[in-house]
């Protein structure tokens, strides 16, 4: 099974080879640390106030990762970028919970675009967050932690716990995301019951609820792995160029879609709205995560 993914339509801000835009507004701090910044995206045309995408970046590399504003500027929405203090921060700041840091930074800015949208012609009621692999767990729990923030929540590609019982049921053999809770994964797992308590502070699963934002995932490989994986990239004259490369299994297990189906079996059963799309399984009235997020965003009216 060969699976062909357009690497520029979602990793990179980047349309058909052309260099991404540069923000409206840049750098902007959202508190002391270097780390805490975004990048806002503000549609060229029209007066506002645009509702807005806050799309994650890495939780334990500092970065900002885009997506091509071209979705969403059609459509009147602006774009904005997040980097967040990293559990690399904090294992060198000795933090005993270092996906604390992540996940307080992403509360942290998204208030702080709510609170600072008229400045940039947004409008707070119409907030949808997203994020790839990594960057969509501080997405989820804002969703999951903070609703009354939030529209709605883009998952793609993703793993939506810390809890590493539970991704284990999920995905059998997999390992994900030490030191979130202090210690290696291996360490995590026997000492699951001690820890208990702060990965039910910390992980979206075990803080869903009906009011819970509703949510969208999507993968691009189905449940059974594929063999390989075929790369289109496209250079600046529009010349496509596909690539084969295999799959790992490990990329496979920490990108499975059995991790969205895990955690939809859970988000229904608490009575929250989540959808999950991944090859031969579509969703009903939605096209993809993009047409989500666009629909959740436009098609409401602002929060009472």
């Amino acid at each position: 099974m060969r699976i062909c993914l357009l690497i520029a339509a979602f990793a990179m801000a980047v349309a058909h080879g052309a260099e991404p835009p540069k923000p409206t507004h840049a750098d902007v701090p959202y508190g002391a640390h270097a780390h805490q910044l975004i990048d806002i995206h503000v549609p060229p045309k029209g007066e506002g106030p645009f509702p807005a995408l806050i799309w994650f970046g890495g939780i334990w590399k500092a970065s900002k990762h885009a997506v091509d504003v071209n979705r969403f500027f059609p459509h009147g929405i602006a774009v904005i970028a997040v980097e967040v203090r990293t559990m690399e921060d904090a294992t060198a700041d000795k933090v005993k919970e270092p996906i604390s840091y992540v996940l307080e930074d992403a509360m942290s800015a998204v208030k702080f675009v709510v609170e600072n949208a008229e400045r940039w012609k947004l409008d707070p009621k119409r907030i949808a967050l997203g994020g790839g692999s990594q960057g969509a767990l501080p997405a989820l729990y804002v969703g999951c932690q903070a609703p009354e923030l939030v529209t709605c929540v883009a998952a793609y590609r993703c793993q939506p716990t810390i809890d590493p019982k539970r991704m284990q049921e999920w995905v059998p053999g997999v390992q994900w995301g030490a030191p979130a809770l202090g210690c290696s994964f291996e360490e995590s797992l026997k000492r699951r019951d001690e820890l208990l308590p702060v990965i039910k502070k910390w992980s979206p699963d075990w803080l869903l609820s009906q009011n819970a934002a509703p949510m969208y995932f999507e993968n691009e490989w189905g449940m059974t792995k594929p063999e390989d994986i075929v790369e289109t990239k496209i250079d600046t004259n529009g010349k496509k160029t596909e690539v084969h490369k295999p799959l790992t299994q490990n990329n496979y297990d920490v990108h499975s879609p059995a991790w969205a189906v895990g955690f939809q079996k859970l988000a229904l059963a608490a009575g929250a709205v989540c959808h999950v799309k991944y090859p031969g399984h579509p969703t009903k009235g939605y096209d993809d995560i993009w047409n989500f997020i666009v629909k959740q965003l436009t098609s409401q009216t602002s929060k009472p």
